[in-house]
């Protein structure tokens, strides 16, 4: 848990060096001269003038990796020692969680607290996790025909394209590279260009750590120019992607048009929250409802932005509701008690607005929150936001917003509210609250979704995976599932 206080961390964001240069086959490269700004959503004020990557750069990068797979050690080293690395890493992410933190507050405004007790806590976790199991997978050799010997073993792919997004931008980083590397792959790493400056670090610590040059290599970038190269490039042997479900399908175009990589796609969502009048903790429910939406502010796709809640309780629920979002403390993301910070950046809140008021203009009933607030400081801050009176069919209850906004939707019986919670393209996340165990079970299979939790909310840890249905995606992050992305499959087979 962070000890410092706010004016220590404002006095660390003072003395901030951001990285500004790509990690190119072991090397810092600022690449032709190119740069973009980072602009810090907390005060307005930029962070640094960081290099642009472009063709070239990506080129760089993946002939960086494709040699350090075809003639570096990393792929032919044993699994444990690959381990090792990959525990050094956690360990100096751990030795580095103060300054890691710091970044990613300043470059998306998630709170302090959030950034050094949560995600840096997943982040560490996630490469220690996959180091310890690293030497853990085992081959199979099945009984076949006495004159036979067949053996079936796990190789690494080769080339991994890693593009990420901001809102987590560590942990998702680590979801895709910690298995990636684990199994004996490289990997070139783009992060979002609204946070590039967490990432850069990570990849200078991996390096420190004894990762050898090329095998992971960072390029700081736009998703048209730098992901679209990545996505497009013949010598990326896989392509693991989380954002937009839009942007989602500009990676598997890029697939269809180059050498068919294997894509693996963790999309949007629009997640189901149902309360229903068993539930064995109403206030709980709520709280845990207002929660989920508000944790960094609300930029989750699985945020539980659908509550649906019966009629007879749902004026309960909601007013609870209402009352934690008003009560909720938003301000400077430097100081420990802010409990929700800036939004990404003002072109994410005008669609956030947009959102806001497409909702009052359905007939939604706005209960708190819904405007621009903390405008005195340079920063992009917005009200917790409440909504009920949505209809299934208005905006607020279909697209994904990626902010901190609650439709409150009501049913009548199970039978409605499974379909309504199915009722979305998506299907990466959904909650349900009940006291009964055979509703639990049939609930939880009814619905069309990856993750399911009961009576809890993005609950769970790294022996679980982690990914969507339908419209949020294919593939698992997180569990020994995410090394089935990284390997290929071989069958040897040895008449005796």
């Amino acid at each position: 848990m962070t000890t410092a206080t706010h004016d220590e961390w404002l006095h660390r964001a003072k003395t901030f060096a951001p990285p500004r240069t790509h990690l190119i086959d072991g090397e810092e490269e600022a690449g032709g001269g190119s740069t973009f700004t980072v602009v810090s959503p907390r005060d307005g004020h930029v962070l640094a003038d960081v290099a642009d990557a472009g063709q070239a750069e990506v080129d760089a990068a993946v002939a960086g990796a494709r040699r350090a797979f075809d003639h570096g050690p990393w792929p032919r080293l044993a699994p444990a020692e690959r381990g090792r690395v990959l525990i050094r890493i956690a360990e100096l992410l751990e030795e580095h969680r103060a300054e890691l933190a710091l970044a990613v507050s300043l470059e998306m405004g998630k709170p302090i607290t959030d950034a050094h007790d949560i995600e840096l806590r997943a982040v560490i976790n996630t490469f220690r996790w996959y180091g310890q199991l690293a030497d853990k997978v085992t081959d199979e050799s099945p009984h076949t025909a006495p004159d036979a010997l067949a053996l079936v073993t796990r190789e690494p792919v080769g080339v991994v394209g890693a593009v990420v997004p901001w809102n987590f931008p560590l942990t998702l980083a680590g979801w895709k590279v910690a298995p990636a590397l684990a199994a004996g792959c490289t990997v070139v790493l783009k992060p979002s260009e609204n946070s590039p400056l967490s990432a850069l670090l990570l990849g200078r610590l991996a390096l420190e750590a004894g990762l050898p040059p090329g095998v992971l290599n960072v390029v700081a970038g736009d998703g048209p120019v730098a992901g679209r190269a990545l996505g497009l490039h013949p010598d990326v042997d896989v392509l693991a992607f989380t954002g937009s479900t839009a942007v989602g399908r500009h990676f598997l175009r890029y697939a269809a048009d180059s050498n068919l990589k294997r894509v693996w796609l963790e999309l949007g969502g629009k997640s189901p929250n149902i309360v229903l009048p068993d539930a064995p903790d109403l206030e709980k429910a709520a709280a845990t409802a207002a929660w989920g939406i508000f944790f960094n502010q609300g930029e989750m796709c699985t945020a539980p932005s659908r509550l649906l809640v019966h009629s007879s309780i749902a004026e309960q629920v909601t007013e609870a509701v209402v009352a934690r979002a008003r009560a909720l403390r938003v301000g400077d993301p430097l100081d420990p008690a802010t409990e929700m910070g800036a939004l990404v950046g003002s072109a994410h809140l005008d669609r956030v607005l947009d959102h806001i008021r497409a909702g009052v203009d359905d007939g939604a009933r706005l209960r708190a929150g819904g405007t621009r607030t903390l405008t005195e400081t340079g920063g992009v801050y917005l009200e917790p936001t409440v909504f009920d009176q949505v209809t299934p069919t208005a905006r607020l209850a279909r697209e994904e917003i990626f902010g901190p906004v609650l439709s409150v939707l009501t049913f009548d019986d199970l039978d409605e509210a499974v379909a309504l919670a199915n009722a979305t393209e998506y299907g990466l996340a959904a909650g349900l609250w009940t006291s009964d165990l055979s509703t639990a079970h049939r609930v939880s299979r009814a619905l069309k979704a990856g993750t399911v939790w009961v009576n809890c909310y993005e609950e769970g840890d790294l022996t679980v995976p982690f990914g969507g249905m339908k419209q949020s995606g294919n593939g698992r992050d997180k569990s020994a599932h995410a090394l089935e992305k990284y390997t290929e499959l071989k069958t040897t087979w040895i008449q005796l």
